[in-house]
């Protein structure tokens, strides 16, 4: 079974309906979740470590380009963006959650993408 621990795309605003400037990309995960998923993958060291690296790319485009990258939990992972550089148009952002357990010898890294779609309009 799979639990559905994240990562969760935290919108900016229920009003935004496109991206200009500078934005605040934010996500978080459910760590209840998260520990049944490790549970039952067999994975029994504590998480040490959750990071999550953002990319964006032009709808359509085979290749992510690295926006930043964030270990801030209580910030929601959040990275800020500058879209002015980008050209008016469809995006997809991805967010690759990536949870780190133990320590040394005892470490096991999963991950998760979540990728959602966006509006470009400078």
């Amino acid at each position: 079974m799979s639990y559905d621990w994240g990562p969760h795309y935290i919108v900016p605003s229920s009003v935004i309906e496109a991206y200009s400037g500078i934005v605040q990309l934010r996500e978080d995960y459910e760590e209840d979740s998260l520990r049944k998923e490790l549970r039952e993958l067999g994975i029994s060291s504590p998480v040490s470590r959750v990071v999550n690296p953002w990319y964006y790319r032009k709808k359509g485009s085979p290749t992510w380009i690295k926006i930043g990258e964030s270990e801030d939990k209580e910030g929601n992972f959040w990275v800020t963006w500058d879209t002015r550089r980008l050209s008016n148009g469809q995006y997809e952002v991805m967010g690759m959650m990536h949870v780190y357990t133990g320590t040394n010898g005892d470490t096991a890294v999963i991950a998760r993408q979540n990728t959602v779609e966006i509006t470009v309009r400078n």
